[in-house]
């Protein structure tokens, strides 16, 4: 009795399920990226006789080069926030140019709020509000911070869902004006000497409080918050309708409305969640530095759309994932710390982090036309 030939699985609509044309998930493949970019600079550090990663030093303990990873981790953090709600808008078929500036803004309007009243015995010299807005509770920045990202990311999406002006044109004029207002808000100054609460949000060691020591690391806040933030938009993503309904107006925007989508809305949620955690990354870089000036957040928008891209995120909307952000912003960092290790230049790093920008939005074009071949 002959053995029969096994077939091909039928599906719904008479489809056929070929195992041979399995892919694994795209992010696999930005993480094997990540790999393969630190044993690069791995290789070109140990042919001058250091290393990337790894400690040299007899009088040091430990197995990494704990300060580069900390700086590393550093550089992902506060871009890496603004990264996750650009990761939504491009997702959702938009685009932001503004988080940058909504960033300069809002940390000059956070820091007068933060101020404290008294600097070694002597009046604030950098202070901008009378002594009754000096010392307030650590909550009030906080919630003027996260306000102020909210009412630019609002902006951002009436005026896109509203007026159907494009997002490129929106965004770009939210650019604008938000730097402009982050340099008539004190005249150009800077504004300094926060408060010791203040200070604390983003200097402070919240993880090793909560686990009693045992993660100790002065200065990790900012890390704990985007890796919390990064798990939180994830869920949202994958498992709400929230983020069904993005994909879903990403892929195809006329579809969604008649699917019963209210789509002008979506988006004005998208924008203004991006524009929160736009505000959110000017509360911890102020925070970090101990002050605020009008240039805070320069090209940070910049860097996030190209987090976004290198992990896998389509510009033509309706693809892309939280976690692929992640490790994008992943390389970026490794990028930037690998050619400081190797002592290249400034103006050289421009350079081939475009290249680089480019080069990932090829591969997803051909990402694409690839896909529609079948």
């Amino acid at each position: 009795m002959s053995k029969p030939t096994s077939q091909p699985a039928v599906g719904l609509g008479g489809l056929k399920y070929d195992p041979s044309k399995r892919t694994r998930a795209p992010e696999w493949n930005v993480f094997a990226a990540l790999v393969f970019i630190v044993i690069i600079f791995e290789i070109l550090n140990r042919l001058n006789g250091t290393s990337f990663l790894f400690n040299m030093r007899d009088n040091v303990a430990g197995i990494f080069n704990q300060q580069r990873l900390d700086i590393m981790i550093l550089q992902v953090a506060i871009i890496g926030i603004i990264a996750l709600g650009v990761t939504q808008v491009i997702i959702l078929g938009g685009i932001d140019l503004s988080s940058g500036s909504v960033v300069g803004a809002t940390a000059m309007i956070t820091m007068s709020f933060a101020q404290t009243a008294l600097v070694n015995g002597n009046p604030n010299p950098k202070a901008l509000f009378g002594p009754e807005w000096m010392d307030l509770p650590v909550i009030v920045p906080i919630v003027v911070g996260l306000a102020c990202g909210i009412v630019a990311g609002f902006v951002n999406g009436a005026l896109i869902a509203y007026t159907k002006i494009p997002p490129f044109i929106a965004t770009l004029g939210m650019m604008v004006s938000a730097r402009g207002a982050a340099s008539w808000w004190s005249n150009g100054s800077p504004v300094s000497f926060p408060t010791v609460a203040y200070g604390q949000v983003s200097n402070g060691d919240i993880l090793g409080t909560l686990t009693f020591g045992l993660l100790h690391w002065e200065g990790q806040n900012p890390a704990v918050v985007f890796v919390a933030l990064a798990v939180l938009f994830h869920v949202i993503m994958i498992y709400t309708l929230y983020g069904k309904r993005s994909y879903a107006i990403g892929s195809n925007e006329a579809a969604a409305r008649m699917s019963g989508i209210n789509v002008d809305r979506h988006k004005v949620l998208v924008y203004t969640i991006a524009g929160m955690l736009a505000g959110v990354s000017a509360i911890l870089l102020t925070s970090k530095n101990l002050t605020a000036q009008a240039g805070m957040g320069m090209q940070y928008e910049l860097d996030a759309i190209a987090m976004a891209v290198i992990g896998g995120v389509s510009l033509s909307g309706g693809r892309g994932s939280i976690v692929g952000t992640v490790l994008g912003s992943a390389i970026f960092s490794v990028i930037i710390s690998g050619f400081t290790s190797i002592k290249l230049d400034a103006y050289y790093q421009e350079m081939v982090k475009g290249a680089i920008i480019v080069g990932a939005v090829v591969l997803d074009q051909w990402r694409q036309k690839s896909r529609a071949r079948g």
